[in-house]
């Protein structure tokens, strides 16, 4: 009886086990629109940020509560952050910032989404002239439209096996850089067929991009003239990261010692601050407000300032500091501040980042430039 009582016992288990929804099982995304034996291209996955998809309260609130819910902004226990979140931080600020994006959105949309398709547009034009083997840029946003997940599903309709990962940070932060990451983890993990895949993770002390960055200030005191200190503004993040190992901020000091010596400037006529701090917690010092209203309030005639931190311009460029900042340099008692426009998809952008991609891609079978 034991026996036949066991075998009973084994038999239903197994019919219980073998009758389970197929709905509770593992689910991989189907690609149908692929051919196997298709050709073969090198993917090129250039990652931003992200933006809302229109000026309005609603849509920046959907856009924040995605970007402020990452763990990687944000490093808050979960469910503290969750009720901050909720019951303050996404009730009060959706309206203050779709007030900002308003100050700074065109006709063609969001200036951070136009300015990185026109780049990725450059770049694709450029590898296309280096590269023997066929190459697909595709866009995409860690946070917001398009996603990290489409651009993906794109390069693999495309034939990319082969995927290089190029977030448009120049200087790494597990802020920003690490979150392309988890973003492309997360999206390659539905996958059953995974392409190789590459990442860059920094390039803030490449040669092509402090001359890019030094001819790009040139270029702007040849046309308006120049001012009597020049500030390097990069995006802030809570000292606790530099604390914890994060390279951010050396990278951003590097970056601005680099350009100030290609410029050979000396060293009382520029300095670095970081922008865009929010809330109560300790940040990067100093502040660039901080720092623009001690210069305001010495009654400098002009102060220049240049974000080489941002690959292309956006919200914290165009409205916080050419608008908002530069209000508030005059204000304490300064003249005028003179925004120095991000690289954009100038060609010597789209050049310095296609050299970034082809040395990558060195050494992978079928790959040749």
């Amino acid at each position: 009886m034991p026996v036949a009582g066991a075998r009973w016992a084994f038999r239903l288990l197994l019919s219980r086990l073998t009758s389970v929804s197929l709905n509770s099982m593992p689910k991989f995304k189907i690609m149908p629109e692929y051919e196997h034996g298709s050709p073969e291209v090198l993917g090129v996955l250039l990652v931003n940020l992200g933006t809302p998809d229109n000026p309005t309260t609603a849509a920046v609130r959907r856009f924040l509560r995605q970007f402020l819910w990452d763990p990687r902004v944000v490093e808050y226990p979960r469910a503290l952050w969750w009720l901050i979140l909720h019951g303050i931080i996404l009730f009060l600020r959706p309206a203050r910032s779709a007030h900002a994006y308003k100050q700074v959105w065109t006709e063609r949309g969001s200036p951070l989404l136009f300015h990185s398709q026109d780049l990725a547009d450059a770049i694709q034009v450029e590898l296309s002239g280096r590269m023997s083997r066929p190459v697909r840029v595709q866009l995409a946003m860690t946070y917001g439209s398009p996603s990290v997940a489409s651009g993906l599903d794109t390069l693999h309709v495309a034939g990319a096996r082969k995927i290089i990962v190029l977030p448009l940070y120049p200087q790494y932060s597990g802020t920003t850089t690490a979150a392309v990451f988890d973003a492309v983890a997360k999206a390659l993990g539905q996958r059953r067929w995974l392409p190789e895949l590459r990442f860059i993770n920094q390039y803030h002390d490449n040669a092509d991009f402090i001359v890019a960055q030094a001819e790009n200030i040139r270029r702007e005191w040849r046309q308006h003239g120049r001012g009597a200190h020049l500030l390097f503004s990069f995006h802030g993040v809570p000292k606790s990261t530099l604390l914890n190992g994060d390279p951010y901020h050396c990278q951003c000091l590097k970056t601005a010692r680099l350009i100030a010596e290609a410029l050979t400037l000396d060293e009382t006529s520029w300095s670095v601050a970081f922008q865009s701090r929010v809330g109560r917690e300790e940040w990067l010092q100093p502040y660039t407000e901080e720092v623009l209203s001690k210069l305001g309030a010495g009654r400098m005639s002009r102060v220049d300032v240049v974000c080489p931190g941002f690959s292309v311009d956006c919200l914290e460029t165009l409205e916080e500091i050419a608008l908002r900042y530069s209000k508030l340099f005059v204000a304490a008692g300064g003249d005028a501040l003179h925004y120095i426009p991000a690289l954009n998809a100038q060609a010597a952008h789209a050049a310095l980042l296609a050299g970034l991609i082809e040395k990558h891609a060195a050494g992978w079978p079928n790959v040749a430039p």
